[in-house]
């Protein structure tokens, strides 16, 4: 992934002579910024107890109240705080004071520093190349993706305040091939009705909401003491956003009650809204993308229920309709996974084809959640993103410069398997495009295809003995990939696992997509996906396979 690099950072001032600080208690302090600085670097601990920072602008106005973990004992990295709008701080420090010591005596006086540039350059070796990663800083669920005059638009939850979960706001990547990234400007902030969680795009072609034909309308969850659903607007492609005057637009009484996705039903000319509500999805209709109706609910007895159910999306896919159901927890080998059903939806209704407690996993790897689809997408394709990691150790992933990143695009089809029918899932083609070169081993970005000949087992390992095994059983006709002794995996007791998938008939191809620290698995024609993060201290550079031949290219960043 190619990142937008912002310039390294000029001349930083140390606090004692570009602030101010008054300790007011034992857990209050003021900070008083030095004038025409564009950032704060904020210094930050993660072990450190969140401390909220109010901004305090023109008139005495409190204009932000980020939570940021500032050091106490040591720092772990910087995050930037513009000063646009306030150079004051209030800053209220939470936990047990008693065991931090003074707040006088606290680190993060010493190691704020004022600046008018933040360095993004990458520090990270885990870092994916060619999979998207927000420059610094925390991410979660992709959101509001849609496609729209040659450019891909990604957003996604983020945390610009720490590497942890919090703070959540969209951020914002475009691309142009699905692959090289191009980090934006924050999309949409938290306001008086709460932070934003996650939600989805439409392109209003026809003007149906009144803000002008093509103007892009963002649907998201305002979370705050409660859940609600809010919109926003942007005239200018997607790159800002003006937040509807009349949010929230759809509210209710239940705890979970979030994640809108969005799309247009030709055939009754009203716009769809799925949310997740607990443990079922429901649908809501609406002519002008403002006044909705709820029109039915889904869910009761089909499926996992191990879990919250979170990020649905309902796909018209040949012609049948898959509804996306992420669950966490719940995932066949713990925590999150996306699962799915089949069936036919009327504009009114969801249908289930199978029967209620048949599941199906769209990906059976560890890390592949908060599946969703990119709307607008051209030549009739579903094309769907994936967060790459599990809400088991998503906090805990041994990076501090971000935490996680997106799968590689993938387009979605049907296939039948005796009665049932199921969603393939292959990479999109842009990923072919970027095949390089043949090389003679692997590397830390590679793709690897393998032809393959009944049973077949292959190994990926380095010097340091660290390795991925893959199995595929011909006779039991499932693939299974272990990752116990990959690398690092003292961070949590859930990472060391082997993960096992069903085939659906004979595997003839696999295909692997090796990128720093995962590995991304596919059968050829689509009926297997798997997908696990892997974080070993050198590259595999050594590959073992029985029962196939192995085929090594160079992924083209």
């Amino acid at each position: 992934m190619k990142k937008l690099v912002m310039t390294m950072l000029t001349a930083l001032m140390a606090v004692a002579a570009s602030a101010q600080v008054q300790v007011l208690s034992e857990n209050h302090a003021m900070l008083r910024l030095e004038q025409g600085k564009k950032y704060v670097l904020l210094p930050v601990e993660e072990k450190a107890e969140n401390a909220s920072v109010r901004v305090i602008g023109k008139d005495n106005q409190s204009t932000r109240r980020p939570n940021v973990r500032l050091a106490v004992d040591n720092v772990d990295y910087y995050v930037p705080l513009e000063i646009k709008d306030g150079q004051l701080l209030d800053i209220i420090f939470h936990g047990d004071r008693r065991t931090k010591g003074a707040i006088k005596d606290f680190a993060c006086w010493k190691e704020i520093k004022c600046s008018d540039s933040f360095d993004t350059t990458n520090r990270e070796k885990f870092r994916p190349a060619y999979h998207h990663t927000p420059l610094y800083g925390w991410m979660n669920d992709p959101n509001g993706m849609f496609y729209k005059d040659g450019v891909w638009h990604l957003y996604y939850q983020y945390n610009p305040y720490g590497s942890l979960w919090e703070n959540m706001t969209w951020g914002h990547s475009t691309s142009k091939d699905l692959i090289h990234w191009e980090a934006m400007p924050l999309a949409i902030e938290a306001d008086a009705i709460g932070t934003i969680f996650s939600g989805s795009c439409v392109v209003d072609k026809n003007n149906t909401a009144g803000f002008g034909a093509n103007t892009i309308i963002a649907f998201y969850t305002s979370a705050a003491e409660a859940q609600t659903q809010s919109m926003a607007y942007s005239t200018d492609g997607g790159r800002t956003f003006n937040k509807y005057e009349k949010n929230p637009i759809i509210t209710s009484d239940a705890p979970d009650f979030r994640d809108p996705k969005v799309f247009w039903h030709q055939e009754t000319s009203r716009w769809i809204m799925m949310l997740a509500v607990g443990q079922e999805m429901q649908i809501w209709s609406s002519a002008n993308l403002k006044d909705w109706r709820k029109e039915s609910s889904f869910g009761s007895e089909y499926g996992c229920h191990g879990g919250v159910w979170e990020c649905p999306d309902l796909l018209k896919i040949g012609d049948k309709w898959v509804l996306l159901c992420n669950i966490n927890p719940g995932g066949p080998f713990g925590g999150s996974a996306t699962q799915y059903f089949v069936g036919q939806f009327d504009g009114h209704k969801f249908t289930c084809e199978s029967m209620p407690k048949v599941t199906k996993w769209l990906d059976y790897g560890k890390d592949h959640y908060a599946t969703v689809s990119f709307s607008n997408a051209p030549d009739g394709r579903t094309v769907v993103l994936a967060w790459m990691s599990n809400w088991q150790y998503a906090n805990q992933v041994p990076t501090r410069q971000f935490r996680s990143a997106n799968s590689i695009a993938r387009d979605l089809g049907l296939f039948k398997d005796g009665e049932e029918t199921y969603v393939s899932v292959t990479p999109s083609k842009e990923m072919l495009a970027a095949r390089g070169a043949k090389l003679k081993k692997p590397s830390s970005t590679c793709e690897i295809v393998v032809d393959v000949k009944g049973t077949m087992e292959l190994t990926l390992s380095n010097t340091k003995g660290e390795q991925v095994v893959m199995k595929y059983d011909a006779q039991q006709q499932t693939f299974a990939m272990d990752r116990t002794k990959s690398g690092d995996t003292s961070f949590s007791e859930a990472f060391a696992i082997e993960t096992v998938a069903p085939t659906h008939g004979a595997l003839k191809q696999l295909r692997l997509f090796i990128d720093n620290s995962s590995i991304e698995a596919f059968a050829s024609d689509g009926k297997m996906a798997m997908t696990n993060l892997v974080f070993p201290s050198e590259p595999y550079n050594i590959i073992k396979v029985k029962g196939g031949k192995a085929t090594i290219y160079e992924v083209k960043k």
